[in-house]
């Protein structure tokens, strides 16, 4: 993950914690979240960046709206930054 920004990695999360959310869904969470709203200028690039790197596959739930839903990369990088903070964070 070391090649993601922070707010690539939160999109990342919220993808991997919801079944198939659309790009609205992602957008609330992430707003939510950050207390802020995200412009579609920042969100659809940076999940386009995600569909990119094969952590994230887009697909369509009819014409006009997309969803997203993580891949077995996406899976593999957040387990691999999980045991990463482990080394470091105990709770």
């Amino acid at each position: 993950m070391h090649d993601l920004t922070g707010f690539q990695r939160d999109l990342l999360y919220v993808i991997a914690g919801a079944d198939r959310p659309s790009g609205q869904t992602v957008k609330d969470e992430v707003e939510t979240y950050y207390s802020s709203e995200i412009n579609h200028g920042r969100l659809y690039p940076n999940l386009d960046t995600l569909v990119n790197k094969e952590l994230v596959e887009k697909g369509q739930l009819d014409r006009r709206t997309n969803y997203y839903a993580i891949t077995e990369a996406g899976r593999d990088r957040i387990d691999e930054r999980r045991e990463w903070e482990a080394q470091y964070v105990e709770f």
